[in-house]
């Protein structure tokens, strides 16, 4: 037969006993939720660097031969086309802005 005071004793150890697991249960449920979310988010991250690297990747090859950017390292090598392009920004900002 258990007595009130053995009872009390008996539910306030199981209380200790089962608080520290049951906070981590709350935390492990509350890290798998988050981890999950920052999963989704660099998921939706590295398609859309993904994306925007094949497209400036398609962009960059189809300018390397016509610009000559693969050349073997030097300071400055390029062809007409490159100089052309340098002399068309340098053209577009140093023209006169007030007209």
């Amino acid at each position: 037969m258990i007595t009130k005071t053995i009872g009390t004793i008996f539910i306030v150890l199981i209380c200790i006993i089962m608080f520290p697991v049951a906070l981590g249960l709350v935390g492990g449920a509350f890290g798998i939720v988050i981890g999950v979310i920052g999963a989704v988010f660099g998921a939706m991250a590295g398609a859309i660097g993904g994306i925007f690297g094949a497209i400036f990747g398609i962009f960059g090859w189809m300018f390397d031969g016509l610009f000559n950017w693969h050349g073997p390292f030097h300071f400055f090598r390029c062809n007409i086309f490159t100089l052309a392009a340098i002399v068309l920004v340098v053209a577009l900002l140093v023209r006169d802005k007030r007209k």
